[in-house]
């Protein structure tokens, strides 16, 4: 039972970072509020078939990553939902989360934030005034410990700079996040300038009902499939330990050599347009199951960045032009801003550059280090368990347990990651907030002592060792260690294979490993037991 604690928190936004934060604030026993600006949990999740300044989730939308990667670290998905989740399913995995641990009477629903600032005695206390509007349109002022802003980096669309002759162009120009369904858009031709995740669904969507679809990219991108051989979900298969071990042994260009190879297997990247200069750790992938189909039939053509706009039409860098384009689709992602805090004046960003420690805490507020943001990163893998492991450090350090180290090393950690970010990545507004799942999540767990010895698991519990360094890095394994350890890890660690089976197959015995995996698996287990004795 979590020892109640005076200190009050705000935690703003009850989505998919708010909702954990809310969870583990609880178990520390904080006295917490949790401010959200709409009438429901779920944030991004929670589709909204109206425009509104709030982003939310297409109507077909479909997660990128696998339910088991995606879950909460006490809260496994049930056996039954698609291993990729649609995202009303996704919705009622984060509603039920909320009931489960019956989050909902923590939150205020229908209250906005206008402004936070440090309090008069800051400099003492680290406490901050809230200005807030509550459901009756009342304002208020509220003094708390500690912050968390939990809004996530999908909120403001970003705007390429306008192109030639752009005004003057008839058709309809809008950003992907104005974008809910294909209604609209039947036997329509419509250019879509951007090749991330959204962009490739969008063209793929519409490619089934519009006249044609043009899809344009500057610089081309590696194109993933969800499921990986044998039917096992990509992230399942890549974000595992050993694979993290083995990346950081052997050179970069064998990686991505590799990789590549593979992806080429599926389709030719160079033969359907979309083979980048980078190579594919460069950049943020692609996620997309029916994009090279959607080419191969033809409903979707590639085309290099707009050259210029006509009254009707569009032409492109390489002087091919359409004549008549009745509908053009900005997928070119979001910026991010903190005017929330002193009107944007103590956490400046530049582009989507900014300087977190961890990509959480205001390096200029390490004095206190009493607020936060949650949820601002981009990794190669799921958000929400990265989000989760952020907000038990910030507990830990909320609670004065003091993980965070002095500002001089907090600085010194955000140069070290910039400086790797910029050798690693395209230059892009892109590519500011980039983390590698598994790397991320164990530097995090290693602050709050919820990392693993591995030496000491592999005598204690073998079978386990062996699925917690082979097996997928599954959220679950940061709860058998560290603050508030869960009593029904193992069995959620030891049961993913079922639970993956089961969405697909309920009546299939459990078979995780293929002959050909479990020989890999027991050279690499031996392996294993010769880097960790001798």
């Amino acid at each position: 039972m979590a020892v109640k604690s005076n200190r009050k928190l705000l935690i703003i936004g009850a989505g998919a970072s708010g909702l954990p934060s809310l969870r583990h604030a609880l178990l520390y026993g904080v006295d917490v509020t949790c401010f959200e600006l709409t009438n429901q949990v779920g944030g991004l999740w929670n589709y909204k078939p109206q425009e509104t300044e709030l982003s939310s989730v297409m109507k077909t939308t479909v997660i990128n990553t696998s339910k088991e990667m995606t879950a909460y670290s006490d809260f496994p998905p049930e056996s039954r939902m698609a291993n990729f989740m649609h995202n009303t399913e996704m919705y009622r995995y984060l509603h039920s989360y909320a009931e489960n641990f019956e989050l909902e009477k923590y939150i205020k629903f229908n209250h906005k934030v206008n402004s936070i600032n440090r309090n008069e005695d800051y400099e003492k206390t680290g406490k901050w005034k809230v200005n807030y509007t509550d459901d009756k349109g009342v304002t208020h002022d509220a003094v708390f410990d500690g912050v968390l802003l939990c809004s996530g980096h999908h909120t403001t669309p970003n705007w390429p700079k306008k192109f030639q002759g752009q005004d003057d162009f008839k058709g309809r120009i809008i950003h992907s996040h104005s974008y809910k369904d294909h209604r609209g858009y039947e036997d329509k031709t419509v250019v879509v300038v951007g090749i991330g995740n959204s962009g490739g669904d969008v063209a793929v969507e519409l490619s089934r009902i519009a006249k044609q679809v043009y899809l344009v990219t500057r610089r081309g991108t590696w194109v993933f499939n969800r499921i990986f051989d044998y039917g096992k979900p990509i992230d399942i298969v890549m974000n595992r330990k050993f694979i993290s071990d083995l990346r950081s042994r052997v050179p970069e260009w064998l990686s991505n050599t590799v990789v590549e190879a593979k992806l080429n297997m599926r389709f030719d990247h160079q033969a359907y347009g979309l083979k980048p200069a980078h190579r594919v750790f460069g950049a943020h992938p692609t996620v997309n199951d029916e994009l090279p189909n959607r080419i191969a039939c033809g409903t979707v053509r590639i085309k290099p960045n707009i050259s210029k706009f006509t009254e009707e039409g569009v032409l492109f860098d390489d002087g091919s032009k359409i004549d008549k384009v009745d509908e053009v689709i900005m997928c070119t992602g979001f910026s991010f801003e903190f005017n929330l805090v002193e009107k944007g004046e103590l956490i400046k960003v530049c582009d989507n550059h900014v300087s977190l420690y961890q990509y959480m805490f205001p390096t200029d507020l390490a004095d206190h280090n009493s607020l936060a943001i949650i949820g601002l990163v981009q990794p190669f893998g799921s958000i929400m368990p990265l989000s989760e492991m952020q907000a038990r450090v910030y507990m830990e350090q909320f609670t004065g347990n003091n993980v965070v180290p002095s500002k001089r090393e907090m600085i010194s950690n955000v140069h070290d990651k910039q400086e790797k970010m910029f050798r690693r990545y395209v230059s892009s507004r892109r590519h500011t907030i980039q983390v590698d799942y598994v790397d991320y999540i164990e530097e995090l767990a290693t602050l709050i002592g919820a990392n693993l010895d591995m030496k000491k698991l592999w005598k204690q519990d073998p079978w386990l060792a062996y699925k917690v360094y082979f097996g997928p890095r599954v959220p679950y394994i940061y709860r058998l260690n560290g603050p508030h350890k869960w009593n029904l890890a193992r069995d959620a660690i030891m049961s993913v294979d079922e639970r993956i089976l089961m969405a697909t197959n309920d009546h299939s015995q459990v078979d995780p490993d293929y002959t050909v995996l479990y020989i890999v698996g027991v050279l690499f287990t031996i392996f294993a037991v010769f880097y960790f004795f001798f």
